[in-house]
């Protein structure tokens, strides 16, 4: 299957007007709108959305859209998903409208429970760009999920997703990207005791953005969980804060990208601090405590 990209992420929040503000005021995406079930969207790239903020009981990860490659990509991903048994199941054409996308299916992981849809094309919103704020917004970056079933759970989408793996801590947590986007990883699983998002990521232009980012987020008491640092494993300079439902957000600078063809073998990392940051910093016990994560039909 050949994928383009990351497409957006839905995460349910307790209040949509207070992590409205905060994700426009302070993490700094473009308000879009407002849908039919109250879900607000929010971009930071010429898509309609990238994030879609749903109200819940339950805060955490809703789902995760991927942008395939073409048609022929989007219908194979539908094939494969249901001779794994995932049960896809086509949208609606007002559902699609709704999203603002094309064909769009979704369907629950084995292993792991986690929602993916799947559509090849989004609308633009009126033709116009992302217009930077209070941060130059690169790109929405990746997410990490937390599963018990952490082997089965990342057999599933390396082998039968088509992601490749970058690096990864044997059993413990792996880093993958989405054949053939180029980037590090877009995606990827830590070990846990408990099903939950671990946290979202946003990629910045500049590094000078990373220092802002810091000094603003601490300024309007938002607690910073890890950072700066710099990744070993993609070389991203990195800082982790939390949002109004203590989900775990990542500003980060820089990515390591792999050619399609011929790309250097998958790193083994040790289980080890120094294997997940470079500078030696304090992680809060906050960071990734805490986020659900939505079961399709619950």
């Amino acid at each position: 299957m050949r994928y383009r990209k990351l497409g957006y992420v839905a995460l349910n929040v307790s209040d949509t007007g207070k992590s409205r503000r905060f994700y426009e005021d302070l993490v700094g995406l473009n308000y879009v709108g407002e849908g039919a079930r109250g879900e607000v969207f929010f971009r930071c790239s010429f898509d309609h959305h990238n994030i879609v903020l749903y109200p819940s009981d339950a805060p955490g990860l809703k789902r995760v859209g991927w942008e395939m490659e073409d048609d022929g990509a989007l219908d194979q991903a539908f094939a494969v998903l249901s001779e794994a048994g995932a049960a896809p199941h086509w949208l609606s054409d007002e559902e699609c409208a709704d999203l603002h996308q094309d064909r769009t299916f979704r369907a629950s992981l084995p292993y792991s429970g986690v929602t993916f849809e799947y559509y090849n094309a989004m609308k633009a919103l009126a033709g116009e760009p992302f217009i930077p704020t209070v941060t130059k917004i690169d790109r929405l970056g990746h997410l990490l999920v937390k599963v018990p079933d952490f082997n089965r759970a990342q057999a599933f989408v390396t082998e039968t997703l088509d992601f490749q793996t970058s690096d990864f801590v044997s059993g413990r947590m792996s880093w993958l990207r989405c054949f053939p986007n180029p980037l590090h990883h877009v995606f990827g699983f830590g070990k846990a005791d408990n099903l939950g998002l671990h946290h979202v990521n946003f990629m910045v232009e500049d590094m000078d953005d990373i220092g802002k980012a810091m000094y603003r987020l601490r300024n309007a008491d938002v607690p910073i969980v890890f950072g700066p640092g710099r990744h070993p494993p993609s070389g991203s300079i990195f800082l982790y804060f939390l949002d109004p439902d203590e989900l775990t957000l990542e500003f980060s600078f820089g990515m390591e990208e792999f050619s399609e063809m011929s790309p250097r073998k998958p790193r083994s990392l040790e289980a080890t601090p120094e294997s997940f940051d470079y500078w030696g910093a304090t992680r809060d016990p906050r960071q990734a405590a805490k986020g659900s994560v939505e079961i399709l039909g619950s």
